[in-house]
């Protein structure tokens, strides 16, 4: 196979070869070409081995400015050239020659030619230990390490640092902790932690709202709110009460998880309605539920001190038939200390109360007032929880009262 040569010309070869010092040719060639051509020379057996370096100091090399960039040229042309499977005689011998005597005389290293010639070449020049087919299954072996098992392991490894990271963060208590003055800072951090970790924002919001149903006291979590989508936050609460509407989970909704919900909506993070498309019972179940207790229990308020002036004692003898049951005054209080346990109970599986309650628990009278009304049927302040929040909330009331008028006084008595 002859190769075209424009720039390494038989006259440049026979000047060459009769040179026994650098001297210069004064032309300027492109430097990609000329390697190329240079290279092929001396591997076809058309220039001496020791003379590659008169011609490399004769030209000026047009495109290339410093020397990684023509070390650079001269691995890619000897990688390249290696690859000539097709090429008889001595050609590769001596292109195997020529690599050799390029890194002893330091013209190229012997790094850049690893990084870009075959196993079977490196192994011919003997510029690596092991053999080409070892040096194969091992590249295989490498790959796959990194490309699959070392990167699963620390995306796996990485997000469980990340989300430990993220919980140690919001758990910190005192100064170092949230507080309405670091809040900025954890808003940077959090981001942070969600970019470097690759972290899933829905699952660090529900993260957060978690941490703040345990610090129910600490506002500033209610800057990390805007963090987040606002039409993600009635989804991931209303997964949190669904999950304890399910047959299996036999816990109810905790508190903390009301209180949460009420301070959102009061806060205006939240909409009331789009929380109660998630809570259980429904209305109508809710309604039913109520009556039937009510009937029941009115039932057997009417039983009280009921007799039979008919009955014999024959018939006291039998078993006793509806209608003929007596109930003493003692079994009557009984019956309402367990009617009242009753409702207290109610609440507990009502989370429709239960948020009723929480709104009352953080002094919001607007939205619990909605909910004493759109509920004024179920008669929720029969609820002992709901009644103490009550009465809780007149006392606060009464207290404001009584602070206003007092200090009204003292500065009328001042003026005067």
């Amino acid at each position: 196979m002859a190769l075209e040569r424009k720039y390494v010309t038989d006259e440049y070869i026979h000047l060459w070869k009769t040179w026994s010092s650098s001297q210069s040719l004064q032309v300027e060639v492109p430097a990609a070409r000329f390697i190329y051509e240079l290279c092929w020379t001396v591997a076809c057996g058309d220039l001496p081995l020791n003379k590659f370096r008169l011609a490399w100091d004769s030209v000026s090399l047009m495109d290339v400015c410093i020397k990684e960039e023509a070390s650079s040229l001269l691995a890619d042309t000897i990688a390249h050239m290696g690859q000539e499977l097709t090429i008889n005689g001595d050609f590769r011998s001596h292109l195997i020659d020529l690599a050799k005597w390029l890194v002893e005389n330091e013209l190229l290293s012997l790094r850049l030619l690893q990084e870009r010639c075959e196993a079977e070449f490196l192994s011919d020049a003997e510029m690596i230990k092991i053999k080409a087919p070892d040096m194969k299954s091992k590249e295989v072996r490498v790959n796959t390490r990194l490309l699959y098992q070392q990167t699963k392991f620390n995306l796996l490894r990485e997000e469980s640092e990340g989300y430990a990271k993220l919980v140690t963060l919001l758990s910190r208590r005192g100064s170092d902790g949230l507080i309405k003055e670091t809040a900025p800072a954890v808003i940077s951090t959090i981001k942070s932690l969600i970019g470097h970790f690759d972290l899933d924002p829905n699952r660090v919001f529900d993260i957060v709202l978690e941490c703040f149903e345990l610090q129910p006291d600490n506002a500033a979590f209610l800057e990390l709110i805007p963090l987040f989508p606002k039409s993600h936050t009635s989804h991931i609460l209303g997964f949190k009460f669904q999950y304890y509407q399910r047959q299996d989970i036999e816990e109810n909704a905790p508190g903390g998880l009301y209180v949460l919900a009420a301070t959102l909506i009061k806060a205006n993070f939240l909409d009331l309605d789009s929380v109660f498309a998630h809570l259980w019972p429904d209305d109508d179940q809710a309604v039913a539920d109520y009556e039937f207790l009510t009937k029941r229990q009115l039932d057997e308020a009417n039983r009280i001190g009921k007799i039979n002036l008919a009955a014999t004692g024959k018939d006291l003898m039998e078993e006793e038939k509806p209608g003929d049951v007596t109930i003493d005054l003692f079994a009557a209080l009984d019956m309402e200390a367990e009617a009242a346990l009753e409702r207290s109970q109610e609440i507990i599986n009502n989370q429709k109360l239960g948020l009723l309650h929480g709104f009352l628990l953080i002094d919001d009278w607007p939205h619990a007032y909605m909910l004493f009304e759109r509920f004024a049927n179920l008669n929720p302040a029969a609820h002992p929880q709901i009644c103490d929040g009550l009465f809780r909330y007149f006392n606060l009331k009464d207290l404001l009262y009584f602070i206003v008028i007092y200090t009204s006084t003292i500065m009328f008595m001042h003026e005067i």
